[in-house]
């Protein structure tokens, strides 16, 4: 009886202190709760299941284009007209200083994440054969690195993703899942396009929500307009003031280059004069525009490069025809992306909606090497043919360039890679140089941005999420999905909106893909190519160089960018103590955000032999 008379008061004691702390009420956040509920106050309403969006928030649409370089955009000084987004920076804001990963995957997860591609795990790709068990490289962004999309999804933002997704482990790409790492796992209410990094435009790898579904035959191009309006008016009507995110990235202008002829046979001829003279005229564009300083010089012509004057004639002919194909393709883009602009205006929303395009998802590709590409398994077997009989090949090839033949893989020369990137130097892939990380961005919002021209502050992929944030006017959350948030890493571009002069405030950055790296800090550059681009081009017998991936034999270079924005001028020699203090901030930057060990395509080539040899064995098996 003594024991239970103790249990008794000890019961007794703890119910008075619960109820005591009720009745002195507990603060959360704005609110409070008390016993009773009349005497409660929730800290935020509900509505669709999560907050509402602040009062008057924009729609909000994010456009990546893909591998089109520096000076392919008419908006930008190139030669292939791009009304619709001459219409959006010519009303809004251009962003000359603005800068990618190098690479697909890398750039997508950056963007999405807020985060470097490392620190977000896709330093490369999430396809098997360059993953690895690191935390820089297994392809898995992790939930305390939340997108954009499951930020906005719990602040009463309806979310859809169109187009290329590429951030999804090879082994989690068919309809049994799992999802969390396709869009619908990533905060997207909606879905529409492929999960890898490449697709027939005609016959795309077509996922819908959590499901792969028939393609019908129409361009790629005008499905993902079609949904995207069909997404907007679907809410709309529902939902009236519920503001939407979208996240917009269309297949193009990444290979195969695919469009009709009539985009196509627009610029028949236009070409003509070839990949010099384009360089020469763009680069007086660029200036003209004030994009480019005014005094800027043209690097010289890479030495993997032949002049065009020096070609055979069949040759400029064929050479022609691939930039023709890719011209037309990049200028339906822009109509395409018109349509829902056009949508948007028309039914008043145009005005309340925040609209960033990165005119790229890196530099232009170099993924066509010299003679260009048309037939996939051709590229993918060139080392079986000489020289001459991968040339006589490709100009056999010259009426499937941009159809839609089965077979095609349609990519330019190299001389065109080097021409788009105008003015700068290398491609897609060498994240060493700002030809293959220097992009257009372009930033519209009338309602909200009233200012109107160019901007050079530094700026990097990483900086459109924050940005974003805080025009929206929310706080970054400390939990998303009940997961403590790691902070974001890039920087406000809020503060240029008003100020053209403005100091920038991301002054460093490093830069990393397989291998190929740099550290940008205040202007000054240091980088290293790891891997030199013929080795990239040798796929011709008796061609094959030996590689040996040996990081600390590379050889590092320097710029001021400040007086030599286009990297034409190496201080390496100049200023060594410079080159060293930045080498030893790359080392500490490297491993703060996990880029260590330096993954490259070497690495990919042993785990794809690695897989081959597994499969063989298991068919050595079977028989």
């Amino acid at each position: 009886m003594k024991h239970i008379n103790q249990l008794s008061a000890t019961l007794f004691l703890a119910a008075t202190t619960i109820t005591s702390a009720f009745a002195q009420e507990q603060k959360i956040g704005e609110g409070k709760i008390s016993i009773s509920w009349q005497e409660s106050q929730p800290s935020y309403k509900t509505i669709y299941g999560g907050k509402k969006a602040p009062a008057g928030a924009p729609n909000v649409i994010w456009i990546l284009l893909d591998d089109v370089g520096f000076g392919a955009a008419s908006v930008f000084g190139g030669l292939v007209n791009t009304p619709n987004l001459d219409s959006l920076a010519n009303n809004g804001l251009r962003y000359t200083n603005f800068h990618t990963t190098g690479i697909c995957s890398p750039t997508r997860a950056a963007l999405l994440t807020g985060r470097n591609s490392h620190s977000a795990h896709m330093g490369l790709f999430p396809s098997a054969s360059v993953r690895a068990d690191y935390p820089g490289y297994d392809g898995k962004i992790p939930s305390e690195k939340a997108t954009i999309a499951e930020v906005l999804n719990e602040n009463g933002y309806a979310t859809f993703q169109l187009g290329k997704w590429h951030l999804t482990p090879d082994e989690e790409t068919t309809d049994a899942g799992p999802f969390t790492r396709w869009p619908s796992g990533k905060g997207f209410d909606h879905n529409f396009g492929f999960l890898g990094g490449a697709t027939d435009q005609y016959k795309p790898d077509l996922v819908e929500d959590n499901e792969h579904i028939k393609p019908d035959g129409t361009h790629l191009n005008k499905l993902l307009a079609d949904k995207a309006i069909t997404y907007i008016t679907r809410l709309k009507s529902k939902a009236p003031d519920k503001p939407f995110f979208i996240y917009l990235a269309p297949g193009a202008t990444h290979a195969p280059h695919q469009v009709e002829k009539e985009w196509s046979d627009k610029y028949k001829g236009k070409f003509d004069e070839g990949w010099d003279a384009y360089r020469e005229k763009v680069l007086a564009n660029q200036k003209k525009k004030g994009i480019i300083p005014a005094n800027a010089q043209l690097p010289a012509r890479n030495p993997l490069i032949k002049a065009w004057k020096d070609l055979p004639v069949e040759e400029r002919k064929l050479f022609a025809r691939f930039f023709e194909v890719y011209a037309g393709f990049l200028e339906y883009t822009d109509y395409e992306i018109g349509r829902v602009l056009t949508f948007l205006k028309e039914t008043g929303q145009l005005e309340n909606t925040a609209v960033f395009v990165s005119i790229g998802d890196n530099g232009a590709s170099k993924e066509g090497t010299e003679y260009g590409v048309t037939n996939k398994s051709v590229a993918f077997g060139r080392e079986k043919m000489t020289r001459e009989e991968y040339r006589k090949h490709i100009l056999s090839e010259y009426d499937k360039i941009g159809t839609k033949d089965v077979i095609t893989s349609a990519n330019y020369p190299l001389g065109w890679a080097q021409a788009t990137n105008t003015p700068f130097k290398h491609w897609k892939q060498d994240a060493f140089s700002e030809g293959g990380t220097r992009n257009p961005l372009i930033v519209f919002y009338p309602r909200g941005i009233k200012e109107r021209g160019i901007r050079n502050q530094y700026a990097h992929i990483i900086d459109i999420y924050p940005t974003t944030i805080k025009l929206i006017g929310l706080n970054f959350p400390e939990k998303v999905k009940n997961y403590v948030q790691a902070p974001l890493e890039g920087f406000e571009l809020n503060y240029s909106f008003s100020n053209p002069n403005a100091p920038s405030t991301h002054t460093q950055q490093y830069y990393t893909i397989a291998g190929s790296r740099a550290i940008y800090k205040d202007g000054w550059k240091a980088a290293a190519a790891h891997r030199p681009d013929y080795i990239d081009f040798a796929f011709f017998e008796g061609e094959r160089k030996t590689i040996v991936s040996d990081p600390s034999k590379d050889v590092w270079e320097l710029y001021n960018l400040n007086e030599d924005f286009n990297e034409r001028n190496n201080l390496a020699a100049k200023y060594p103590e410079k080159l060293n203090e930045l080498k030893e901030l790359y080392d500490n930057e490297a491993r703060k955000y996990n880029v260590y060990p330096l993954i490259d395509w070497d690495y990919a080539g042993r785990i794809r032999m690695q897989q081959n040899a597994v499969v063989n064995d298991a068919n050595i098996e079977k028989k």
